[in-house]
This record gives structure tokens, C-alpha cells and sequence, in this order.
């Protein structure tokens, strides 16, 4: 059995797991995304000094929207504006009679395709609308989703605010639009949810499958939605291959285990099926695009039987015509690791050489990683010691920490 949770961890697992949901339905009822915000870090800060002395409440997420109903209350009557909101009190209040402290976590609607549609209204810059998504429904801090973009925390933070600003003074709903306005959002919503994949891709924790399985959620209600959009299902797809490796990438120990020395027959053949399945059919559409490539890249290594069987050859192929599509410095470092493959480790480097200059590109953790391997992999130790201690210095996570560590370490 399973210690009890303490109110400090009962507190930073609800708002780790639940945020996204609470803050999609309090929006929804605020129709005011700063106020539901604002309202909901009240709630937690109210929630860190009461469970304490009271104890936890039965249901953690249905106590913090309630307390956050309250709390936008409180500061309705505190506007000095209140004459003019007094429509919104009014509703707020209609809702808090209606409400009570036994409500399930089922009651709770799930708003947050709704509330990524809403962030990805066309009236936001596209960059915009995935970092106001990330924010609101990923839980990102700035800081975080500022390095994302390889932007300043103070500019993206700013960004952020006239984002919240524009939506309140535009008048944007709160709703999935209709199926006509539907394509004209489509690009950003599966660059919010894949980014909601990757971040709980990489994380490699026990919370990091909660994220990766909201992502293929919604991805599932999106081709559901449109199921004609061949990026959609090649999204759907690329999602479904991916995840269907997870089980191999730790060890027993929570070790992370790199790709050529996975078991593979750990990784989940359903997923691989489903996945292999939707990218056949998309692909025969003939409207390739990005989503589609990337799944393809990862159905041949989900189909080969061995690392040392991989079509290095093809997957290079790929990244290539992949970047003349989308240009970025995740596909060119995912290219020159392919080409280094398929071709060779000084024709890689090379390629990694071209993006040293590129702004903000010294505190990306990936580009550091892959340049501490392939230096090594051409005998260049000193360089490669140097990527290793800067990539090591960038992880985020313990079980890659500990990995290059290791691979640091091996180096005589």
C-alpha cells in the first residue's frame, strides 16, 4: 500500500495533473481567461494554508474550483469597475448556490479542447496562440516556455499579457467553432498538442505517461472532429509510434536505456499497429506534410527488428526533405544524427556546425547532447567531454542527468 499523501504533495499533484482541466472549466464559466487564472492561484495559495488544519478534502480538483468560484467572487467586489461586472457576479453566484463541496471530479466538465481552440483563435500571432496554450493548459511556466522558443522570460511574458488582453477585448468565445472555421486553427492546435506530447515524451518520470496520454487523447478527438485532414491523422499517428516505445526507454532502476540498446520487444506492438495503420492511410491522401513525415521516420524504427537493421539511409531521406518543408533546429539535429548513420560522423558534424551561431542556441540541451556523441563517435575526446558537460549541465531530467553522466564518465 501506498503511503498517504502529505497536504504539500496532495497540493503539487493536483495542480501538476488537474490544472489544465480546472483552469478550461473556470474559464468557461468566467468567460475571462485572467480572472480564472488569478482565481485559481488563489484557490491553490488558499489550499497550501488550509488542507494542513483541515485535511485533505475528498475531492482535491472539485474543492480548488470551488474555492476558485469564490475567489473570483471576492475579487469582482473588489473592481473597481463592480457597477459594470455586475452581470458577471451574478452568474458567478448563480453557480455557487448551484455548487457544493461533494462534487465528483466527473461533474467537472472537460473544457480544454475548447479552451486550445480559443488560444488558437486567428486574430494571435501562430506563436503566440502555442505559448498561450502551453501557459493556460500545459502549466509551463514562462520561463520554460520562453526557452521553448529560445525567446527572453520578460518578452514572452509580455507576449502573454497582450495575448490575454486581445481575447478579452475581441470578444473571443469560448467554444469549438464551427466545422467551417475549423481548418483556419487546425496548424496551431496540433503544434499546442504535440508539444504537450513532447514535453511529457521527454520527461521520462511516472507522470510523464498522464501527459503523453492527454496529447493522444486529443489528437483522437481532433481526427474525430476532422477526419479528412491527412496532418491530423499523421499527428494521431506520429503520437501513437512514439509512445508505443516508452515502456523500453527505462530500465528496471529508472535508468534511461538509449534506442540502439532497447528491448523491443517491450515496446507495445497495439500502439505500433495503430499507428503503422493511420499513416498508410494518410499517406495515400498524397498530401504530405510534416506530421506525416515525422511519422514515417518513426514507423522505420518501429518496424525495424534491430538497431542494427535501421534503413539509416531512408530515415535520413526524410529529415532532409523534411526541413525544406520545416525548416528548424530540431530537424537538422535530428538529420545530422541520421546522416551520421547513414553516411558519416565528420558529414554530421559538419551539419551541427552550421547552427552554432543561431540565436539563443547555447542553452539548448539537445543540440549539446548530440554533439558530445558524435565527437566522441569520431575520437575527438576533448570536444566531446566539453558537449557532454554543457549537455549535462541543460538536463532537466534525473535519468538523462544520469545518463550522460555515465556516457561523461566512460571517456578516458
Amino acid at each position: 500500500m501506498l503511503p498517504p499523501q502529505t497536504p504539500q504533495q496532495a497540493i503539487e499533484l493536483t495542480v501538476r495533473e488537474e490544472w489544465g482541466r480546472i483552469l478550461a472549466a473556470l474559464t468557461k464559466s468566467f468567460s475571462d481567461l485572467q480572472l480564472a487564472e488569478d482565481s485559481l492561484q488563489d484557490a491553490v495559495a488558499r489550499a497550501i494554508e488550509d488542507w494542513p488544519k483541515t485535511g485533505l478534502p475528498r475531492v482535491p480538483a472539485a474543492w480548488l474550483i470551488t474555492t476558485a468560484r469564490r475567489k473570483a467572487i471576492d475579487r469582482l467586489r473588489r473592481d473597481a469597475r463592480f457597477a459594470a461586472r455586475m452581470p458577471e457576479l451574478s452568474h458567478l453566484m448563480d453557480l455557487e448556490h448551484a455548487d457544493n463541496e461533494t462534487e465528483t471530479t466527473e461533474t467537472i466538465p472537460d473544457k480544454r479542447l475548447e479552451m486550445i481552440f480559443t488560444c488558437c483563435h486567428p486574430a494571435l500571432a501562430q506563436k503566440t496562440q502555442v505559448a498561450l496554450t502551453l501557459r493556460t493548459l500545459g502549466g509551463l511556466s514562462t520561463e520554460a516556455i520562453a526557452a521553448a522558443f529560445f525567446d527572453k522570460p520578460d518578452a514572452m511574458a509580455q507576449r502573454l499579457v497582450r495575448a490575454k488582453h486581445k481575447i478579452s477585448a475581441a470578444g473571443i468565445p469560448y467554444q469549438i467553432p464551427q466545422l467551417p472555421d475549423l481548418p483556419d486553427r487546425v496548424s496551431s492546435v496540433l503544434a499546442v498538442i504535440y508539444l504537450i506530447f513532447n514535453r511529457g515524451y521527454s520527461s521520462l518520470n511516472a507522470q510523464s505517461s498522464n501527459l503523453t496520454g492527454e496529447a493522444i487523447r486529443l489528437g483522437r478527438i481532433m481526427h474525430h472532429l476532422l477526419p479528412e485532414e491527412s496532418e491530423v491523422a499523421g499527428l494521431l499517428a506520429l503520437m501513437l509510434l512514439h509512445d508505443a516505445r516508452c515502456d523500453g526507454r527505462l530500465d528496471r532502476d529508472g535508468q534511461m536505456i538509449p534506442m540502439d540498446a532497447q528491448n523491443r520487444h517491450r515496446w507495445d506492438q497495439a500502439k505500433i499497429a495503430e499507428g503503422d495503420e493511420l499513416l498508410r492511410a494518410t499517406l495515400s491522401q498524397g498530401r504530405i506534410g510534416p506530421y506525416q513525415l515525422q511519422a514515417a521516420i518513426s514507423a522505420l524504427h518501429a518496424g525495424s527488428p534491430t538497431w542494427e537493421d535501421t534503413d539509416w539511409a531512408q530515415i535520413a531521406a526524410l529529415y532532409g526533405l523534411l526541413y525544406q518543408i520545416a525548416p528548424s533546429p530540431v530537424v537538422q539535429i535530428n538529420h545530422a544524427v541520421a546522416v551520421s548513420y547513414a553516411r558519416s560522423v565528420t558529414e554530421a558534424i559538419a551539419l551541427l556546425g552550421q547552427m552554432q551561431d543561431a540565436a539563443n542556441f547555447t542553452n539548448y540541451q539537445p543540440y549539446h547532447a548530440v554533439r558530445a556523441d558524435l565527437f566522441l563517435r569520431a575520437g575527438n575526446t576533448a570536444k566531446a567531454k566539453h558537449s557532454y558537460d554543457r549537455a549535462i549541465a541543460l538536463s532537466e531530467g534525473p535519468a538523462e542527468r544520469a545518463f550522460l553522466q555515465k556516457k561523461r564518465d566512460s571517456i578516458s
